[in-house]
């Protein structure tokens, strides 16, 4: 017969990619959402029987949980990104493309539509109340009574939250997610554009109003702002690969971003480890009417730490 420690455990880990999720979603930081879940298994072992005899609902009480010390985070966090230099993105969950490997928690997490990057990132941009009273109560189905109390506001409050966090994200309608084929033959012509150094059919291979966001830092070369339109972003495009080898191309991966297709450019062979990683690139790619249209560039070394060389 199992201890009554080993069936907690149990139901905790039943319920570990749920939580990923929300933690994820509320913080855009993998390392962020790591330490949330971490936490909220060290609060819940730390109760005494009496305590955990007073929980009805284990899964309420967990996204109750979660939920706080994510906000927390979510809020710390918003305060660090004022000084980000040039624009921010989440943190990508990379996988590596066909891995026989099972996708754990995260890479159940990044197939959800809501986490592809190109909605993902507008969701980022909400101030930590709007984000999580929309995310907790339309993706989670949280009721707002509980979603005030995490947020220390009135019930109306958090439910004009949602309203209004639903709102933008519709008004900018990022781009749906496209089949994988059809995201893997854009990517195709448009490296092949690239190989050429054909400006003109780079352009071809881009929407009318793509635009390229790089995530730097300011600690690797990327653009500190948005670059829009087919003909800036094929000049862009077009001048970053003149920073690398010939052989650049040819060398890059295919991996998954946030469950999409993209790239991962590994940078120069030469030089230490840290600055082969400091080298390296992970670019995500989100479809409209069959060409490239939003374009991440994400080169901040902090956040690649746990793709692989």
């Amino acid at each position: 017969m199992r201890s009554a420690e080993e069936v907690l455990a149990k139901e905790f880990d039943d319920r570990r990619t749920r939580l990923t999720g929300l933690a994820y979603r509320l913080t855009g930081s993998i390392a962020d959402s790591e330490d949330v879940v971490r936490e909220t298994r060290m609060r819940l072992t730390g109760l005494d029987g009496a305590e955990r005899a007073g929980i009805d609902d284990l899964g309420a009480w967990l996204n109750r949980t979660a939920g706080a010390l994510a906000v927390e985070r979510a809020r710390t966090a918003s305060v660090r990104r004022k000084h980000y230099v040039g624009p921010w993105l989440p943190e990508p969950i990379v996988l590596e493309h066909g891995s026989p490997e099972p996708p754990g928690a995260f890479g159940v997490v990044a197939g959800a539509a809501d986490v592809r990057m190109a909605a993902f990132r507008l969701i980022q941009q909400l101030s930590p109340e709007h984000r999580t009273a929309l995310v907790l109560h339309d993706v989670f189905g949280i009721g707002f009574d509980e979603i005030a109390a995490m947020l220390e506001c009135s019930v109306d409050a958090a439910r004009r939250n949602a309203t209004r966090a639903r709102h933008t994200v519709q008004r900018a309608d990022p781009p749906e997610r496209v089949p994988a084929q059809q995201q893997h033959e854009v990517i195709r012509a448009l490296l092949a554009a690239l190989s050429d150094e054909d400006q003109w059919a780079v352009a071809r291979a881009l929407h009318p109003r793509a635009t390229v966001y790089g995530d730097s830092d300011g600690k690797a070369r990327s653009a500190l702002r948005p670059v829009s339109g087919r003909e800036r972003v094929a000049r862009f495009l077009l001048g970053l690969m003149r920073k690398y080898a010939p052989s650049a191309l040819t060398s890059t991966r295919p991996v998954l971003v946030n469950g999409d297709p993209g790239l991962l450019l590994p940078g120069s062979p030469e030089g230490t480890p840290s600055e082969r990683a400091a080298a390296r690139r992970v670019v995500g790619f989100a479809v409209r009417d069959g060409r490239a249209a939003e374009i991440h560039d994400i080169v901040n070394p902090d956040k690649l730490r746990r793709v692989p060389l």
